[in-house]
């Protein structure tokens, strides 16, 4: 029965070998570090459009393009944990009394995220009330 001998490692092979455990540990650090940071907070969704016919922050404001007024909105997720299935609802009344309504999907909103979209009347909003208000969402 022989035995055979490995040679010794060689300066390059060690090296490699503590630049790969480097890297490993970091990330495995970099993974550790995240999980114990995590917020754990609820969404918090918040909605920004033109409200009597002047956006808030915003430079879209209402526009009319053929007869049909044009209401941009951006609604943004500053809470925690990601969100999608968010609705968001748009409701003009006019004297009172309801006169269009719109509803839009934002399919996935996750933590600092935007969406801008747009409500489509056919009446001017300007010359009513228009609410727009995140009506549900549903957690992942």
């Amino acid at each position: 029965m022989t035995s055979q001998t490995r040679p010794a490692r060689t300066i390059a092979e060690w090296t490699t070998f503590g630049i790969a455990s480097l890297i490993v540990s970091a990330i495995a650090g970099l993974v550790i570090y995240n999980w114990a940071t995590e917020k754990d907070s609820p969404p918090i969704l918040s909605l920004d459009y033109p409200k009597g016919g002047t956006a808030s922050h915003r430079t879209h404001e209402i526009r009319e393009t053929e007869g049909q007024f044009y209401v941009p909105f951006e609604v943004s997720n500053t809470g925690g944990e990601t969100v999608e299935s968010v609705q968001i609802v748009a409701e003009l009344r006019v004297n009172g009394q309801v006169a269009e309504t719109g509803d839009q999907q934002i399919d996935f909103l996750s933590e600092g995220e935007k969406e801008e979209g747009a409500f489509v009347f056919r009446k001017d909003p300007r010359k009513g009330e228009l609410t727009v208000r995140v009506a549900s969402y549903k957690l992942p």
